[in-house]
């Protein structure tokens, strides 16, 4: 009897999960009785908990606390990303209604899809050992490769689930590989027993072990060169699919490669941090130049992320707690920015078909000059211009970059900024200066408040940026 008392306690830092899991459980029971006629309450149902969890995060205080012998760990720096994964993760779910139900995939496994994608999620950013950062990846990966392909009868669709599967099973191999060796070469999963096995000097075996796990997540946040699946899977799946992969899992993925790295392998800096020097300037290079000849907006937008992803790694590769409050501060308004852009393209319906080119943003300014205006600020933001927040997102990875005398990275981020500032002003010069097109049909209400909301997010984000910045930074503070 004591014993059972003693482990109620220790299930309290994992209760968001918890209730995530029994919801889903309860979710599917409701799907298997009724069939596609719950989809809208299995709709309902799974934003309610992901909010729910969201509350619950935020409610559990500071400090740092574990649980499952470690494995799973609760702190600043995992409250912070789960709550924005979480808002993330309910916005693209919000959004999806109107589009999912006019292009018949109105199906009630999808909500639930994206409520076990969201609990692998906040697994994978409270992973303490290596385990567990499996089990987390794998649960978030298996229901992405279902979604990916949830329209069934589109070529592109099934197309991009697969290549999404075949590569997810290679990286997850190549992180399965690196872990074997790490544990067997430290005797350790745990990242604490890690750390102090590979004080100072480590053998080549770990050297390997490391470079094959950061390969795994490298390919999780399509960072190049693993980032092969990346414009497929974003043109095929649904839109708000890809609105889904390149909000919440590029957040949660982040979040696990930054916990891996400092926690685990604090002692051995210069040797990952070559790595994600290197990753970095893949990253941003391509994602400033392969964007550039692209005509579909959600390719041209895969190619972004890619570049963006990047930027972030930039503050990760300093290797500082001001680094680490710099990846936290630009992944939360990248997630905003990204946000916006999608409920955008989500608006762009035309005869009763969504449209996706950048020749159909033609004269936007002219038939819908707010629609316009938000997207065109956006797309600043994106670029990096000031005084927008995706201007304070980059200022601040890059001075963690040069207050760690990392002043060539820092100048190749800027560089190679100015030039993907190209391809966002001439989607602004085709929405402004083209003949118009036909107008879009009138947007829903959720899709709009999301496009408004964002823009005004990085609009007046510089008037006051401390709230999130000092939080960023309070979760950076509490890896160290």
């Amino acid at each position: 009897m004591s014993s059972t008392v003693a482990a109620v306690p220790a299930l309290g830092p994992a209760l968001p999960e918890i209730v995530l899991a029994l919801g889903a459980l309860a979710l599917v029971l409701i799907g298997a009785i009724r069939g596609d006629r719950s989809t809208g309450l299995v709709n309902a149902i799974t934003v309610a908990l992901i909010a729910a969890a969201g509350v619950m995060v935020a409610m559990q205080g500071g400090g740092k606390v574990s649980t499952f012998n470690g494995a799973f760990v609760v702190d600043g720096f995992a409250r912070f990303m789960k709550l924005a994964m979480l808002i993330g993760a309910a916005v693209a779910l919000v959004m999806a209604g109107d589009y999912m139900r006019k292009e018949k995939v109105h199906q009630f496994e999808f909500p639930i899809l994206v409520l076990l994608s969201t609990l692998g999620m906040m697994l994978m950013i409270s992973a303490n050992d290596l385990i567990a950062v499996y089990l987390g990846l794998e649960l978030s990966s298996l229901s992405l490769y279902v979604i990916a392909a949830i329209r069934r009868d589109d070529v592109r669709s099934t197309e991009a689930g697969l290549k999404y599967f075949v590569l997810g099973a290679l990286s997850s191999g190549m992180l399965l590989y690196g872990a074997s060796l790490i544990y067997g070469f430290t005797g350790s999963v745990s990242f604490a027993g890690i750390a102090k096995a590979l004080q100072g000097e480590a053998g080549t075996g770990a050297i390997f072990g490391l470079v094959f796990i950061l390969a795994g997540l490298a390919f999780k946040i399509s960072a190049v060169p693993f980032h092969m699946w990346t414009p497929d899977v974003y043109e095929g799946a649904p839109t708000p699919v890809t609105a889904f992969f390149a909000a919440a899992p590029k957040v949660a993925a982040i979040a696990l490669l930054v916990r891996v790295v400092m926690t685990a392998f604090p002692g051995i800096t210069g040797q990952w941090q070559q790595i994600v020097v290197f990753i970095a300037i893949a990253s941003m290079g391509l994602g400033a130049f392969a964007a550039i000849g692209q005509r579909n907006i959600k390719r041209l937008l895969a190619y972004s992320s890619i570049g963006h992803v990047g930027f972030a790694l930039v503050g990760l590769a300093a290797g500082t707690a001001g680094g680490v409050q710099g990846v936290a501060t630009y992944m939360a308004i990248y997630l905003v920015m990204t946000l916006g852009s999608f409920a955008v393209l989500l608006s762009m319906e035309r005869d009763g078909e969504y449209v996706e080119t950048i020749d159909d943003l033609a004269g936007l300014g002219r038939t819908d000059p707010v629609m316009a205006f938000v997207f065109a600020m956006l797309l600043f933001s994106l670029a990096g211009i000031p005084p927008l927040a995706g201007f304070f997102a980059k200022w601040y990875v890059f001075a963690a970059a040069v207050e760690a005398k990392l002043y060539a990275l820092a100048v190749i981020g800027v560089l190679t900024s100015v030039v993907g500032t190209y391809y966002y002003l001439r989607l602004v010069k085709i929405m402004y200066f083209d003949e118009p097109k036909a107008a879009f049909e009138p947007a829903g209400g959720v899709v709009r408040a999301v496009v408004l909301a964002s823009g005004a997010f990085v609009f007046l984000f510089w008037l006051w940026p401390a709230p999130l910045v000092n939080a960023a930074g309070a979760a950076a503070k509490s890896l160290f």
